[in-house]
């Protein structure tokens, strides 16, 4: 379960603080999606940032099953991060000297040599993904779409309990958009993570469980 509590996040400046997020709440059970739409600078991808704990809130609780990230010492946090949490950017990062199964292996090893178990579920990632016969392709040969797909395999492979995804199809045709976002909603779901996207596109959107829009800091149903 992830709930969200009363969140705000304010930044410093020299007039007045500048408040992006104002009493932010949301529950989500695994399997739940959720797409988060509103205009540019409404705090949207502040709120994933502090979901995924990259960011913290100036007030308010999250809670990730019976974990509170904030909590945490620095170690606790990057481990949370790590182990709990699946990102997808729209700009997918990945490391352009390592093949497509590399690329996707990384969230493991930190803690070493891949076990076989891992890498069969990387394989299957790929698989579902469509990119089986690109495992051994470097990103520089791959189209954008493929390029995402492998991000969505890399955020899936220690089987979160969240995914966030900040605008995964803002830099796709149409075409291939559609068939990302498919993909996004699928495989979270037959894992039983919860999936919160933050997007532009109201076709992406629709294809979520539960909609919810952004406006002025504050998160409307």
């Amino acid at each position: 379960m992830l709930t969200v509590e009363n969140v705000t996040k304010e930044y410093p400046t020299p007039a007045e603080p500048l408040v992006v997020l104002r009493g932010v709440s949301l529950a989500l059970s695994p399997g739940e999606s959720l797409a988060i739409v509103g205009p540019s600078g409404s705090g949207k991808s502040t709120l994933l940032a502090i979901l995924g704990a990259l960011d913290r809130p100036t007030s308010g609780s999250v809670r990730l099953g019976n974990t509170d990230p904030f909590a945490l010492d620095d170690r606790g946090l990057a481990e949370f991060r790590r182990d709990r949490v699946g990102f997808v950017f729209q700009d997918h990062h990945l490391l352009p000297q390592l093949s497509v199964l590399e690329n996707v292996l990384v969230p493991l090893l930190a803690d070493g040599k891949p076990s076989s178990d891992e890498l069969d579920r990387a394989r299957m990632l790929l698989d579902r993904v469509g990119l089986a016969e690109r495992t051994t392709h470097r990103p520089a040969e791959l189209s954008g779409g493929e390029r995402q797909r492998v991000a969505i395999a890399r955020a899936l492979v220690r089987s979160p309990a969240l995914v966030l995804a900040d605008e995964p199809t803002g830099n796709l045709d149409s075409t291939t958009a559609d068939a990302i976002g498919k993909l996004l909603v699928e495989l979270p779901q037959e894992h039983q993570s919860i999936l919160v996207v933050v997007t532009h596109s109201q076709s992406l959107a629709a294809t979520m469980q539960q909609q919810m829009r952004i406006d002025d800091g504050k998160l409307l149903s």
